[in-house]
């Protein structure tokens, strides 16, 4: 199967990209098409909506954390199985960091690379005509991505869009398609960003409202002409992160979600079993299991019951005697001694390394990671550099006094100093990893 694809973009976050594709998607599965949805940079959450509207896994394609062979690797494993690809811009379209060319981590990367057509979503919201210069902007600014056609969001009245709309295609740019303000089209949030797709109550009805809306307001004959092809069946994908593990205990609940899909994907791939298990249902990890992973999540929201969870602490405490224990981020977090939550309530976590956290003295942590390992661990090999991302708002309180983990850098290479801890056969950081560098 040859698939054809092309990129959502936008401005800027929050112009509705989100909601565009998501009941894009939907509405050509209606249409029988098979749609496989990809997000450009880290990003857990969107990936999860994108397999609840197509059916099928979605995946990340970060061309700053992710090797030029392992980007189209994935690339390739969407494109062998789908009529169509729609990869949504991760923030605005060209937004990345400055860094070797083709590797800013920006979705413009991934349009001058596979040579994927841009569909941009505007917020048209509080202007008009304007919509037509920012439309220019970005169809001048890299000759390299091509502005395939522009969908005007957040239309106030016939007469608005027909002012931004007439004013945009004089450019010769298509406009193919046009949303009505609809506050029911919002997806909640919450602060690391969308309510993810498990959480979400009535997530199916409102996929199929989202479908209905873009039927309604988009030419989905006219969007699905403008899909280049996307077939890259020639790729091999090199494997991330090894598996850490034959047998992987994964924390996996509503306070321990965020897990890479790319990652377990590979590491079943591998011939790795993840065994899951529920620490807010008061449960801990098979001791069969070779490795304890505790991802991050939202455990600030849950730490009272991770608190009075007896078995889990007790038979973590009992699997690390023995065996590697990970934790990435929120994992991490529960790793430590006290997690003090928004209210500022304090909560004793494992105790299994000796930091504490905050999530009541708030500091946003945002951007990408470069990790030197300073020992064999679950991530990687002793010396090796991992790529991946920080992304939360507690704060380490009290440091502890374990040796750290990882020498970190910025994602342009600017030393931070050290990160996360390490004490027996644990080991955990704020840092999630994406790919070996």
């Amino acid at each position: 199967m040859s698939a054809r694809g092309f990129i959502i973009g936008a401005a800027r976050s929050g112009s509705g990209k989100t909601s565009v594709t998501i009941g894009l998607m939907r509405a050509l599965r209606r249409r029988g098409l098979s749609v496989r949805g990809a997000k450009s940079g880290p990003d857990y959450i969107d990936p999860g909506f994108h397999e609840a509207a197509t059916g099928l896994a979605g995946v990340n394609l970060d061309s700053w954390a992710m090797r030029p062979a392992l980007l189209d690797g994935f690339a390739a494993e969407i494109s062998r199985d789908a009529d169509l690809v729609i990869l949504e811009s991760a923030m605005g379209l060209f937004d990345g960091i400055r860094s070797e060319t083709g590797r800013s981590g920006s979705a413009a990367d991934l349009a001058r690379r596979y040579r994927l057509p841009v569909v941009l979503v505007l917020d048209v919201s509080g202007q008009s005509q304007t919509a037509a210069a920012i439309a220019k902007g970005f169809a001048c600014y890299d000759p390299e991505v091509r502005i395939a056609g522009v969908v005007l969001n957040r239309v106030g009245s016939e007469r608005h869009r027909a002012y931004a709309a007439e004013a945009i295609e004089e450019l010769g740019l298509p406009v193919v398609g046009s949303i009505l303000r609809n506050p029911d089209m919002a997806l909640p949030e919450r602060h690391l960003g969308l309510v993810q797709a498990s959480e979400h109550a009535g997530l199916e009805a409102f996929i199929e409202r989202l479908a209905n809306v873009m039927e309604a307001s988009i030419d989905l004959d006219t969007v699905t002409s403008l899909a280049a092809p996307f077939d890259l069946s020639a790729g091999e994908t090199e494997v991330a992160i090894d598996p850490p593990g034959q047998r992987i205990a994964l924390a996996s609940d509503t306070a321990f979600t965020f897990l890479y899909p790319h990652l377990a994907r590979q590491w079943r791939r591998a011939g790795a079993e993840i065994l899951p298990f529920s620490p807010l249902a008061d449960e801990g990890p098979d001791m069969s299991c070779d490795v304890c992973w505790l991802p991050g999540g939202y455990p600030e929201l849950h730490a009272g019951r991770i608190a009075q969870a007896v078995d889990f602490k007790a038979l973590t405490a009992r699997f690390a005697a023995s065996k590697p224990v990970h934790g990435e981020c929120g994992g991490f977090m529960v790793l430590g001694e006290i997690l003090e939550d928004a209210a500022g309530e304090r909560h004793a976590m494992l105790g299994l390394l000796g930091h504490s956290t905050s999530f009541a003295q708030r500091r946003m942590n945002l951007g990408y990671r470069q990790a030197r390992l300073r020992l064999d661990c679950a991530i990687g090999r002793k010396g090796e550099t991992v790529r991946g991302h920080e992304f939360h708002y507690a704060r380490v309180v009290e440091p502890g006094g374990d040796a750290p983990l990882a020498d970190i850098a910025d994602g342009l290479g600017n030393v931070l100093g050290t990160s996360g801890g390490r004490r027996g056969n644990v080991t955990g950081t704020f840092f999630h990893a994406i790919a070996r560098s």
